[in-house]
This record gives structure tokens, sequence and C-alpha cells, in this order.
């Protein structure tokens, strides 16, 4: 018997960030500072993540192109490797992501790549955990997925 399914995804918006519970400003603001520190002098695009760990403590990072395209790394995966590989063990809560234009402006919309989906979600089934994560919505909101499985509902896994 053939069965008509239906996927949903469970997300919240915040009208601005002043709207938004005072921690998750505080990791947005971090994600947003972070685009400070990407190396994209090709795309011209800064992109900025900030990921909160189970122990209170926030990494950030910055996407990192490099001349052998496709050698360079999205932001998301920079700081998703580097917590793993300085804080082994440690369990990621929430994930923030902001980008600056070739002007310097924030991005309005942006999400995850397919391969930094794949690779956070990882994570989540590695430790067992949801990865709540941030993004921009445009028109200054902000929207909280409550799961990278949210983003990435037919993931492939051992």
């Amino acid at each position: 018997m053939n069965k008509k399914l239906q996927q949903t995804i469970n997300y919240e918006i915040f009208d601005s960030l002043e709207s938004m519970p005072q921690a998750d400003r505080d990791l947005y603001q971090q994600a947003i500072a972070a685009t400070e520190k990407s190396h994209s002098p090709y795309s011209q695009f800064k992109v900025g993540a900030a990921l909160l760990l189970d122990t209170g403590e926030i990494i950030d990072g910055a996407n990192q192109e490099n001349m052998a395209y496709p050698s360079g790394l999205c932001a998301e995966r920079v700081v998703a490797y580097g917590a793993s590989a300085s804080h082994p063990g440690k369990k990621f809560v929430k994930l923030a992501i902001a980008a600056r234009n070739a002007n310097g402006d924030l991005v309005a919309n942006i999400s995850p790549c397919g391969s930094c989906r794949q690779s956070l979600l990882e994570f989540e089934l590695k430790f067992e955990n949801d990865i709540e994560i941030l993004i921009p919505a445009g028109e200054g909101r902000i929207m909280k997925i409550e799961s990278i499985k949210q983003l990435l509902p037919f993931h492939f896994s051992f």
C-alpha cells in the first residue's frame, strides 16, 4: 500500500534581535562579530558562526577560502571541527550563523549548505542531542530551528 506522508519543520521566528531571549541574542551577536574573522578574498561573502557547548562556553569561527577551490571551509564546519578537536566529548547545544556581503551589510537569508548540514548532523547523532540553530530569516527576523535534523530530514548514517 502506498502512503502519502508529510514532513514538518519546527521553528520559531523572532521579529528582531531585541525580541530574542538574552542568551540567544548573545550567541547570535557573537556570530555577527565572527564574520570579521572570515578569510574570503574571492567571494567577499563573510560568514560567522558561534557554537554554544554544554559547558556554557561559546566557540566561534568564520569561513576560510582558498585559491585552490574547493579547499576552503564554511564557518559552520570551521567552528564544529575546531570545537570537537579542542573540546572533545563536549556536546553542541546551539549554533548561530550570520553573514555579510561584499558591502559589509548583514545578509537577510542564509542557512547551512548541504555539507555543513550533514557534518553538524553527525554531531547530533554522536552525542544523541539536538543542536538548535539560529539563522537570519529576512527583514531583521531570526529563525530558531530546534534541530539540525529539521534541516536534513532524509540524512544518511551508519
